[in-house]
Formats: structure tokens, C-alpha cells, sequence
């Protein structure tokens, strides 16, 4: 199956201001032949795609796709793909790096309220955080968005939401796929994934092979739930019988949809200035799993990290759901990142600086553990006063 065009899929890919679909489908001759089908018999439209509607939400992304360009993105080539040249974007020997994520059921709670506008930087967000805690520059983002019908306000705000967070990020949107597939989603459904790449030098990847026993764990503060344990979050707001257009029970000068619904947070350009300063060993995005099964995958054999809780604020999101779902605290740490979005490994020596880099960037720095040796058979990460923090 092509990824440009076929039967249920409609591919828009960018070059700075231009977007292309393919010549032949393009124009009056679309409305004409399907003008044309409506009336002698069956057709796309009737069946529940509608072409002419793919290419007005096309003509409404172009400027949102052409806003995030950068320097790289290779002009004047247009059709089946986006190009981006990593010697134009300033690197020399580049290792390229891969991620690809979505939303998760936090999409249902934009449905639910429809505000659609913060779902497009979750997306970039979760994969671009997840290239720059391997050293990693974003360079570039592409998007899959498939949908039962499209509806050009809702759409177009998320695609605006992709482009604010590729904005953020500093890399272009440069390509994605638009799908319509009735009998696929339910009216009003709709999902996401994005695909980001990014580049490093080689030799500077991270993590590094010297953390250590006594390397500094600094907690950077995340904007609140983020993009992950929406199912669990949905199955408390169901058990409380709360409204999401309700004032939230922890904050009420917003509403439950809206705090819920706060866009996942980018620490790409911070971190990046931090790690080519040189002093950052090691980072960490806390997603799925939280800071229990994310810490683990940064570490050497035989290393552990100790982390105290009572360190840092829980957010009172956290201890909503908490309380209103009888959530145990083990299973709130292995959910949500609880107020801990990014985590930095630095020497002792170089923490403070790293600390105030990130600081100066506008981030909210906090040191909140210590690598530790550790047994082969021990827990990776403990936490300590896990219990007593929420009390």
C-alpha cells in the first residue's frame, strides 16, 4: 500500500511553504469525477471519505507546516516524501536517532471536552524527549492521523498543536498522513502517532559509560499528568462521577479537562544546552512506568539510584487521584512520572552548574537522589519515603 495515496489514506509532505499531493488528484477534475460517481452510482464520498475535504484541511495545515521550518529541510522537492540534509543542518558525523510515540487514551479526554489544541504537543513531545535524552537534536517530525471523518476546526487544531510542538523543539514538520476511516474509528474518534529523527556527533552520545556511585540525580519538574496512565486517570474521573467541564477538585480556577488536558512538557532545548556544556552524564524521560522502570534503562550494570521523595512536590493532580481512586502508592510510582517529567545524571562537581544552566533555561531543578552501587538481585531504584510523602 502506498504511503502517499490509496484507497482510505491521503499523504501531505512539506517543504518550507510548499505542500504536494499527488498532481493527478488535485483541483476541479477531483470535484468533477466525484460529482460525477454521486450521481450515476456509488461513491468514495458516499462511502465515507470525502477527497475534496482532504484537501482543505491541507490548504488549512500549510502554514502551520511551513512556520516550523529550519535549516536543513532540502527545498524544491515535493510527492513522496520529505527530505532534510543533516551536513546543511550543521553536523559533521552524525549518528541518526529514531523515536516514534503516541497520545494514548488522553485523547479521550480532548474528545470528551473538545479541545484538541494541547494533543499535537504531546505528540511531538513524546518523541522528541525521548531522541534528546540520547544526545540527540530533533531535526524533524512526522505525524499519522487517522480519524473516522475529518472535521477541518477540530483537525486543524491538532495538527496547529504539532506544529507549536515541533516549534518548541526546533524541528520541522516536514511530512505526515492524513487517514479517514469510517467503519475503522467511531464518530469522533480519532488517533495519533508521531515519528521524530534526530542527530548527534558521534563519539557524544548518551548515556555515558562513566556514571558512578555518587553522580547527582536532578529532577526536572514536569507540567502535570503529561501523556501517560490516561486509562487509569479516566477510571478515576468515572468512580468519582466527576464532570470534566467541573471545576478540578485540586485546582478551581480550572476546570478537571483542562488541568488534566495541560500539554506534556518539552525539555529539548534546556537539555540541549546543558549537554553540550559537557557535564551531563545521563537522562531520563519519565513516561510510562515512572521513575521506578525509566531510571533502570540509563543505568550500567551494577549501579542503582536512591531516591528520596519527600525531595521534591507532588503536584496536587497526583494526589487527587490518588485519594479519589484509592491508588496505592507503589502503583502511583510505576504509573505517572508524579511531578519528575526529565531526570539529569551530572559528577557532583558539575551538578550545580548543570543545575543552573537548566534553571536559567526555565526549568524548576531539583536534586532528588544519588547513583548507588548496587546488587545484581537488588531493586534498581528505591524510593525512599514513598509511603510517608503522600500522607
Amino acid at each position: 500500500m502506498s504511503s502517499f495515496w490509496s484507497a482510505s489514506h491521503q499523504f501531505w509532505s512539506w517543504l518550507p511553504g510548499s505542500v504536494k499531493l499527488a498532481p493527478r488528484y488535485t483541483g476541479k477534475r477531483i470535484s468533477a469525477i466525484s460529482s460525477e460517481k454521486e450521481a450515476n452510482g456509488l461513491s468514495y464520498r458516499g462511502a465515507g471519505v470525502d477527497i475534496d475535504a482532504g484537501e482543505r484541511f491541507v490548504d488549512n495545515i500549510k502554514p502551520l507546516a511551513a512556520a516550523t521550518n529550519r535549516t536543513g529541510v532540502v527545498s524544491g522537492i515535493g510527492g513522496f516524501g520529505g527530505l532534510f540534509d543533516t551536513k546543511a543542518a550543521g553536523f559533521t558525523d552524525p549518528i541518526l536517532v529514531a523515536a516514534t510515540d503516541g497520545v494514548g487514551t488522553k485523547l479521550k479526554i480532548a474528545a470528551a471536552t473538545g479541545r484538541h489544541d494541547g494533543i499535537g504537543i504531546d505528540l511531538v513531545a513524546m518523541c522528541v524527549n525521548d531522541l534528546v535524552v540520547q544526545g540527540a537534536e530533533p531535526l524533524f517530525f512526522l505525524d499519522y492521523f487517522a480519524t473516522s471523518k475529518l472535521d477541518a476546526d477540530a483537525d486543524t487544531d491538532i495538527v496547529a498543536g504539532i506544529a507549536e510542538g515541533c516549534r518548541l523543539a526546533g524541528c520541522a514538520l516536514i511530512g505526515g498522513e492524513t487517514a479517514e476511516l469510517p467503519g475503522i474509528y467511531a464518530p469522533g474518534d480519532y488517533d495519533l502517532a508521531g515519528f521524530a529523527v534526530g542527530a548527534a556527533e558521534r563519539g557524544t552520545l548518551l548515556p555515558r559509560a562513566d556514571i558512578a556511585p555518587s553522580d547527582v540525580v536532578l529532577g526536572l519538574a514536569s507540567d502535570g499528568v503529561h501523556s501517560n496512565g490516561f486509562s487509569l486517570v479516566r477510571r478515576v474521573v468515572e468512580h468519582t462521577s466527576a464532570g470534566y467541564g467541573d471545576a478540578a477538585p485540586f485546582d478551581s480556577a480550572q476546570s478537571l479537562g483542562d488541568a488534566l488536558l495541560a500539554p506534556t512538557r518539552i525539555y529539548v532545548k534546556s537539555c540541549l544546552g546543558t549537554i553540550r556544556e559537557g557535564n551531563v552524564k545521563a537522562l531520563a524521560h519519565i513516561t510510562g512506568g515512572g521513575l521506578v522502570d525509566n531510571l533502570p534503562r540509563i543505568l550500567p550494570d551494577g549501579l542503582g539510584i536512591d531516591l528520596y521523595a519527600k525531595a521534591w512536590d507532588i503536584p496536587p493532580v497526583f494526589r487527587w487521584i490518588k485519594t479519589a481512586g484509592g491508588v496505592t502508592e507503589a502503583e502511583m510510582a510505576r504509573t505517572f512520572n508524579c511531578g519528575i517529567g526529565m531526570v539529569v545524571i551530572a559528577a557532583p562537581d558539575h551538578a550545580a552548574d548543570v543545575a543552573k544552566i537548566l534553571t536559567d533555561a526555565g526549568e524548576n531543578v531539583t536534586p532528588i537522589g544519588e547513583v548507588v552501587a548496587r546488587a545484581p538481585d537488588d531493586a534498581s531504584v528505591v524510593i525512599h519515603d514513598q509511603v510517608a510523602v503522600w500522607e
